[in-house]
């Protein structure tokens, strides 16, 4: 069942900074098949051009700096996805309690639902 949007909390309606933006776009890009072929297929051309250079070889097996530009690569990306998934899991957690306070109103609304039911079957009884 859809929600009307304007009684949700205030922090799930919220504009994100540029920073979140970028942090969430790269999250999304890192997390994708298409990255993680594209990566394979950039390790396995830097891997195979420099065996095959016989006289200039720029990262010699086996690979430093191969090694250095994924090391760095892997730091850029670990503090991005975790900022995003932090923001992801606060704004799960004002869900969570946002979904509870319409579950305990509901259960409010069926208990006095239950007793005006009580109440008019007490009456049909005593017809």
């Amino acid at each position: 069942m859809p929600r009307d949007i304007s009684s949700q909390p205030k922090i799930l309606k919220t504009k994100l900074n540029i920073g979140q933006k970028a942090s969430d776009l790269t999250a999304s890009w890192i997390g994708s098949w298409t990255f993680i072929i594209g990566l394979l297929i950039f390790m396995g051309l830097w891997i195979y051009f420099n065996i095959l250079m016989i006289i200039y070889r720029w990262d010699p097996y086996p690979f430093i700096l191969l090694n250095f530009v994924l090391g760095t690569l892997a730091a850029i990306q670990a503090p991005i996805i975790l900022m995003s998934q932090n923001r992801e899991m606060e704004r799960e957690r004002v869900r969570q309690q946002y979904d509870y306070q319409i579950d305990r109103k509901a259960e409010r609304e069926i208990e006095q639902i239950q007793e005006q039911l009580k109440r008019i079957e007490k009456l049909i009884k005593n017809k």
